[in-house]
């Protein structure tokens, strides 16, 4: 380690920032210009370019001979969007959950999460399971652009307003500034993941633990970045949706396309199908009951995700270091932390689909004396 891979790490973050500012406008203008909700925006368009650093990196890491990091990069890249991403993005403004995210886009989710699962079970990512992978990918992209535009004249979803005081941007030029974010968030990100990576090398950790908390981090830091963006400009459409249509993207674009390009496909290692792509499942499925209770995230749950990424990290230090506490850690998360918190969302989720049932009953007889 020494100072230049330092500067590089700086140097990243602040394209990252400043990419995420401008892929944020671009896409907002663009919203507005072609009639598309800003949900739609943030799942397709604002998470495709968000997932370009991912691609360059899996890409990257396949022609170098380093399948675990091209591995442990998306899987990493996945639990960091729902744990962390949105976890801070929770916690610095309480998310709404648009109704189409949680009957449509989040099911997509767990479910393209799952079929990731299940074609690495035999340790490789082939020809066919790549393709079937990105299958799933422009089939969501379709569906989201069809519902999108039936939806597009609804209150909640209609196009963005600029800011007071700025004059109409038109298309050519949003699309100017949507590819100018897209370029600084690329190179940010390498800068970022090149530094980091030469940091972490240097203290001898291995390359799938370097992917799924390293270069995770810091392929995650332009959805963070433009989550933040979007959140302080009032787009939260923009950064829920990008987080969701990030992590399909990862899976079906970043895995699945280089799985296909190269023949004989992306190995998977047994660490990663035994522990990592597990709990990347896990993640994606614990935001179903959040989502559906009540539609919104709320700071405690963003709280709760930030926690458990905390100890996913810190358990994937003392493993990897073969620290004397790592048994111990083990056994407090597997039979008392993770339990507990299994009762609290069990009981969360219960109160809140009481009280749901609860209005609804309290309403029926408003409308029969009415009728």
């Amino acid at each position: 380690m020494n100072i230049s891979d330092i500067l590089m790490v700086i140097a990243g973050l602040i394209l990252l920032i400043a990419g995420g500012e401008a892929l944020v406008r671009g896409a907002s203008t663009v919203a507005s210009k072609v009639g598309l909700s800003p949900l739609v925006i943030g799942l397709v368009v604002v998470s495709a370019a968000t997932s370009a650093p991912e691609l360059a990196v899996t890409v990257g890491a396949v022609l170098d001979g380093e399948p675990d990091l091209a591995v442990g990069n998306v899987v990493g890249s996945n639990i960091v969007n729902i744990l962390v991403i949105l976890g801070i993005s929770a916690i610095i403004s309480p998310l709404v959950i648009k109704r189409q995210l949680v009957r449509f886009d989040i099911p997509v989710m767990v479910g393209l999460s799952l079929l990731l699962v299940l074609v690495s079970l035999d340790g490789r990512i082939s020809i066919f399971d790549g393709m079937l992978l990105l299958a799933v990918l422009i089939f969501h992209i379709i569906m989201s652009i069809l519902i999108g535009r039936r939806t597009a004249a609804e209150p909640d979803d209609r196009p963005i307003e600029l800011p007071l005081n700025s004059k109409p941007a038109s298309l050519w030029w949003a699309a100017t500034v949507l590819a100018a974010g897209v370029g600084l968030l690329v190179l940010g990100s390498q800068l970022l993941v090149s530094g980091a990576v030469n940091i972490a090398t240097g203290l001898g950790v291995s390359s799938l633990i370097i992917g799924l908390t390293v270069v995770a981090l810091g392929t995650s830091l332009p959805e963070l970045a433009t989550s933040i963006v979007a959140l302080r400009r009032g787009e939260r459409d923009i950064a829920v949706g990008n987080i969701v249509g990030s992590n399909l993207f990862n899976i079906g674009l970043v895995l699945g396309l280089p799985a296909i390009i190269f023949g004989d496909g992306i190995p998977v290692p047994s660490a990663a199908i035994a522990l990592d792509l597990p709990l990347m499942l896990a993640a994606a499925v614990a935001l179903l009951p959040i989502a559906f209770t009540g539609f919104m995230i709320a700071r405690w749950e963003g709280a709760m995700f930030v926690a458990l990424y905390a100890s996913y990290a810190l358990y994937l230090v003392l493993a990897s270091t073969e620290h004397d506490a790592a048994r111990g850690f083990t056994i407090i998360m597997l039979w008392f932390v993770l339990p507990l918190l299994a009762v609290t969302i069990i009981a969360f989720t219960s109160y809140e689909v009481g009280l749901v049932r609860g209005r609804k009953e309290s309403s029926r007889p408003k409308r029969e004396s009415s009728s």
